[in-house]
């Protein structure tokens, strides 16, 4: 398996993984997938990459930024995807670990994560690669299901 950048080309197939995650109505609150234009817009240049095997595409993770404020310029929120038949064989860690390589590269000192409280995979996965959880928000988010769903906080911040 092979980490590498997110090409724009690679959407197609990135845009499959995120929609099977939100299916689950676990992973996001999203109930759709944005165009390219919209996702590429609400991401950081960099930390956008794929877990790629026999060129399929396994995984993806981006980085977003917390705020616009400069005193929070090296605080990013991550999102980590792995398709379906791909989970509980190393990707999510792998696709993580150099997540948290690339964000230190590029100067970010905090990365931060919400997962959804019955999201136990993607819970264990933060702490597996060295995130604390900090806390959880009560029915933070709604799906379009009507579901109301507690959000565990977990960060990860550079020594």
């Amino acid at each position: 398996m092979e980490i590498r950048t997110m090409k724009p080309g690679d959407w197609n197939e990135v845009s499959k993984i995120y929609l099977e995650g939100i299916q689950t109505k676990l992973a996001t609150f999203q109930s759709e997938i944005p165009s390219y234009e919209l996702w590429d817009a609400g991401h950081l240049p960099f930390g956008r990459l794929v877990a790629v095997e026999n060129q399929s595409i396994l995984g993806w993770a981006a980085l977003s930024a917390y705020s616009s404020r400069c005193v929070y310029s090296g605080v990013a929120e991550l999102s980590v995807y792995v398709r379906a038949n791909s989970k509980g064989k190393g990707v999510g860690t792998a696709i993580l670990t150099r997540l948290v390589e690339v964000a230190t590269e590029n100067n970010i000192w905090t990365l931060q994560a919400g997962v959804i409280r019955e999201n136990i995979p993607s819970r264990q996965l933060h702490i597996k690669c060295g995130f604390r959880e900090v806390g959880y928000r009560e029915r933070l988010g709604q799906m379009d299901n009507g579901n109301w769903h507690d959000v565990f906080l977990y960060e990860r911040r550079q020594e």
